[in-house]
């Protein structure tokens, strides 16, 4: 289980703006979060995965302490090993698809799994250069599974993925992520994407 008590500052309102968020997402459930531009849905993912810091309040996971602004802790996302699909993709120029996965696992038959979940067994050997907008995302989804996390945090994760390669890719991770009993939460502006999985949906609309 992953419990959640913090003060999220928002830069986008009224100056600065605290959200607090209370929630707790119970291990292998899926929570979609809703929610405008600026509305914190990008920092909570970060803040979770340790690459930002809530101004208050605290983290824990599994009862184990994450971050805890009163005692000073602080896990680095290292050793959080949070799956996280950026929204940029974040890929590194210089890796090829194989790569990307070997830095992250050296399972090889869950590697070649990967690939061809994500339909990029053909492009073992491309740089990030030379793939598609969605080619580049669903490797992105790929190096966040490679890890085998037990925490999935989703930035937008199908935007640039044509309607019959997003059902298809949906329809496997929601397998992998039940099979794996993974705690997976999804950040969309889009409300079709996320009713393709079963799970709680968060508005943060309401909440600024």
């Amino acid at each position: 289980m992953i419990s959640i008590d913090i003060e999220i500052k928002l830069k986008a309102y009224n100056g600065g703006q605290l959200l607090p968020i209370k929630k707790q997402f119970n291990k292998g459930s899926i929570t979609k979060i809703l929610g405008p531009s600026g509305s914190g849905k990008t920092t909570l993912l970060k803040m979770i995965a340790g690459l930002s810091s809530p101004e208050n309040g605290k983290i824990i996971v599994n009862d184990v302490t994450w971050f805890d602004s009163g005692s000073k802790i602080n896990v680095s996302p290292q050793k959080r090993n949070a799956g996280f699909v950026f929204q940029n993709y974040a890929l590194f120029p210089n890796m090829t698809v194989q790569q990307h996965l070997e830095y992250a696992t050296n399972d090889a038959g869950w590697i070649k799994r990967l690939l061809q979940l994500g339909q990029l067994d053909k492009f073992t050997n491309h740089k990030p250069d030379h793939l598609s907008g969605g080619q580049q995302q669903r490797l992105a989804i790929l190096r966040a599974l490679a890890i085998k996390p037990k925490l999935l945090l989703m930035d937008e994760p199908f935007s640039a993925l044509d309607s019959k390669m997003k059902t298809l890719l949906i329809a496997e991770l929601k397998s992998l992520i039940k099979q794996l009993d993974i705690t997976t939460i999804i950040v969309s502006h889009n409300l079709q994407e996320l009713e393709m999985f079963d799970g709680e949906v968060i508005d943060f609309e309401g909440l600024v």
